[in-house]
Formats: structure tokens, sequence, C-alpha cells
């Protein structure tokens, strides 16, 4: 996939979650999502912090060089802000000539920039689901979102659910739509 191609796919996730951020009412913030360990609040803080971690990384840190300052709730008191600010920090990040050529250290090792650039946009693009689910907005994910999506996490998926991250695999009708398929495979019911 050619950077471009990733940069739009990733500000598409990005976005889409944004929208739901932006929806979430004030008495919505503690209430449970389909990632059973986490609030409404929390999914938001988690993909947040993961925003947050990308400029440091893309610049060379190691993860051990921030030590434990993208630790906690990093929400405060405006949440909607925060995510805002984090995500337009991730984009550019990614967006610097060169950022996707670079080698960021994870702690699964050295990993080039662009896959972790798409690990980062199937992660919005879930967790977008999770949140509209959550909220009770529109649950519909775009159709490129969720081919992007199903080719980046068909390598791994099998191993996902023994990182206890995720849920086992939902079996779906064998006729379900991409996006059905697409939930089942990371233990989501549609």
């Amino acid at each position: 996939m050619s950077s471009d191609a990733l940069l739009s796919r990733h500000r598409e996730a990005l976005a889409l979650f944004g929208d739901r951020v932006h929806t979430v009412r004030p008495d919505q913030w503690d209430d449970p999502t389909p990632c059973t360990e986490w609030s409404v609040r929390d999914l938001v803080n988690h993909l947040t912090v993961e925003q947050l971690w990308v400029p440091p990384l893309l610049d060379g840190a190691a993860i051990e060089d921030l030590g434990d300052s993208l630790e906690g709730d990093l929400l405060g008191d405006d949440p909607v802000a925060a995510w805002d600010d984090a995500a337009a920090a991730a984009r550019k990040a990614f967006g610097a000539p060169g950022a996707l050529k670079r080698e960021v250290a994870l702690s699964q090792g050295p990993t080039r920039a662009d896959a972790y650039g798409a690990q980062m946009t199937a992660d919005a693009a879930v967790h977008a689901w999770d949140l509209s689910r959550a909220i009770g907005a529109d649950e519909h994910l775009p159709e490129a979102l969720v081919e992007f999506t199903r080719e980046e996490v068909e390598p791994y998926a099998d191993a996902l659910a023994g990182t206890g991250l995720f849920a086992k695999p939902v079996r779906v009708p064998a006729d379900a739509d991409a996006q059905t398929r697409l939930l089942g495979q990371l233990g989501r019911r549609a």
C-alpha cells in the first residue's frame, strides 16, 4: 500500500473515531463498551494514549524513554479536547516527510513505521465500532476501512485472543458481510 493510501485510511479511522467521541453525552462516559473491562471513558483514553505515543516513537524514542508519562487517565476535564489534540499530533507525525519509512521501537521490537501506522489505523477503526455500540451511534464502518482492517489483522487474527486483549472469535453466518466477519474475527458480536 502506498504511503498516501495508508495516510488516507489513518485519517479516515481517526476522523470516524473522533466523530463518535464528539457525540458522547456527558452521562455516557461511565457506560460499558464491548471491551468488557473498559467504560466509554476508558476506551477513549486508550485511543488517546495510543495517539500520544506516535510523535515520540516516530522521533526515535523508545518506550522506556517515556517511562510512565503516558500511563493512566490522560483525558483530564475535557476528554473531547484531549482526543482532538492527540489525534491531530498523531496525524501530523505520521504525515511528516519520510515518517512512514522510519523504524519505531515498539514492545515487540523494532517495527517499520508504515506497519505501525497500519496497526494504529486498524485499532482506531475497530474501536470506532466499539464506541459506536457503547453510545448508540451508527455502527456502520466505511467499506474501504473495513477492507483495510481485515487485510491488516488477517495475518495475526488467530493469535489475538491469546493476548488477553481480545475475546475469542465469534461465529458469524457464512453469508455475513465484511464488517460482520471482521468483528466476529475480533471477538465482537455485530
